[in-house]
């Protein structure tokens, strides 16, 4: 067993993730938790491999400049807001940096280059309370349950989940549900047997939809009380149950109940009103998810005469917008409650110069030429054969929008390879204010 090492460090720059990254005297480098840029730290070597080390800040000998108090009391305690304790102009600027990164170790593209072509980190949003989402986590500690945040740590000996009255990352208007929600689901469970995976809450300051989502287990549950008691506690116009099956990494939907209400949640984005159901994927940021919209269209700069596709288009984000100012739009996506919100979406609005088309992007890659392209990709990025028929279509630009630098740094390299698109303008986008995650936005063009 390794023998506790305490040294003294000084930390240099955020990594991408919680951690801060400083040398040893050795030159070894060392991720350190609970530092953050800028700090001089007393650390404790908790883990030694060959190339680096992970320490934890056990004392901050001398504060960063950028160093600040969190907003939240959990702050260091829950593990939804890693970065709190850094000030948001160095965080904007670690995200920046972040990006660069990426972009100089897996794309290989050269430095100054990425420095050029890297915008600052636009912050679209107010570093708290911004989420029209959260998520919390259900713990049954023998009679009772415990419904709150996950630590930011796990060990066999404490909990696992941190009881919280709200979360100033959520909407202030509605910061309060938190508590709501825990305390309707301790009282159902002193008479039920629920057994409940997570909760997501979904509030809208825009349209004032609320809604329940109780993720679970196909089985025997308390529908009707369930519904009574959530919708009492919380005005909700929604609550939904859920349920999941297969093995906990690969979770499907194996059904949607509505237990009361509408049945969906709603929330207006520019001058679209979209539907989502409990599983579809829609930003937590919603002015955040306006200004990724506005960088796509003025980025692609879309005419009545285009073709348009939107790849990965969830339940329409990119693709209402493309279709007010497009000819035609493909929009392919894989999920199948997505697509069921994409066509009521399409409906709605009125819109029917776009095919919704459910699929994987490589299968189902349309037939057709695009003249603008939009790809919106899960974390994983985009599979190398998309890449490829992604550059063999005779757009004049492609909008890819990223939530992961190094996938994204992959993708940029292998367009570049391809020889046909290449990247002119990257933009980081701050969605996710106090923790490391960051949306980029890049505009391909056709090399000349």
């Amino acid at each position: 067993m390794m023998q506790d090492k305490s040294l003294r460090l000084r930390v240099e720059r955020m990594a991408y993730g919680a951690d801060a990254i400083a040398h040893d005297a050795a030159g070894k480098t060392v991720f350190v938790s609970g530092a953050v840029a800028g700090d001089e730290v007393e650390a404790t070597i908790v883990k030694e491999d060959k190339a680096f080390s992970h320490a934890v800040a056990t004392k901050v000998l001398e504060p960063s400049p950028s160093r600040v108090t969190p907003t939240c009391p959990y702050a260091g305690t829950c593990g939804g807001c890693p970065w709190a304790t850094l000030s948001r102009p160095a965080q904007l600027e670690a995200k920046r940096a972040n990006v660069v990164d990426s972009l100089t170790r897996i794309a290989h593209m050269d430095k100054d280059v990425a420095e050029q072509l890297v915008e600052a980190c636009e912050a679209p949003s107010e570093a708290w309370g911004y989420r029209n989402k959260v998520e919390l986590a259900f713990e049954r500690r023998g009679s009772r349950v415990a419904v709150g945040m996950h630590t930011a740590t796990t060990a066999k000996d404490k909990p696992s989940v941190i009881k919280v009255d709200s979360c100033p990352l959520l909407n202030k208007r509605y910061q309060k549900l938190v508590k709501s929600v825990s305390g309707a689901l301790s009282y159902l469970s002193g008479s039920s047997n629920l057994d409940i995976e997570r909760v997501g809450i979904r509030a809208s300051s825009h349209t004032r939809d609320i809604e329940i989502a109780l993720w679970t287990t196909p089985g025997p549950f308390p529908r009707s009380k369930a519904a009574k008691v959530l919708t009492d506690a919380t005005k909700a116009s929604s609550v939904v149950r859920v349920m999941t099956k297969g093995p906990s990494k690969a979770r499907k939907v194996a059904g949607v109940e509505v237990l009361s209400g509408k049945g969906h949640w709603s929330e207006r984005v520019g001058n679209e009103t979209m539907m989502l159901s409990a599983p579809s994927f829609f930003q937590v940021n919603t002015a955040g998810a306006q200004r990724l919209i506005e960088l796509v269209t003025s980025n692609l700069k879309p005419t009545p005469d285009d073709v348009a596709m939107d790849l990965y288009s969830g339940a329409g984000t990119f693709t209402l917008p493309l279709a007010r100012s497009s000819a035609w739009v493909y929009a392919v996506e894989a999920y199948g409650p997505a697509v069921r919100d994409l066509r009521r979406n399409l409906d709605a609005a009125d819109v029917f110069n776009a095919d919704p088309i459910g699929g994987d992007a490589d299968r189902e890659f349309p037939d057709d030429e695009a003249s603008i392209i939009v790809v919106d990709p899960p974390r994983a990025g985009l599979a190398a054969d998309v890449v490829r028929k992604l550059s063999r279509q005779p757009a004049r630009a492609i909008a890819y929008v990223s939530c992961d630098p190094a996938t994204l740094a992959r993708d940029i390299g292998r367009f570049v390879a391809e020889g046909t698109f290449m990247p002119t303008r990257i933009t980081p986008v701050d969605l996710f204010p106090q923790t490391f995650h960051v949306e980029t936005v890049v505009l391909l063009t056709r090399k000349s």
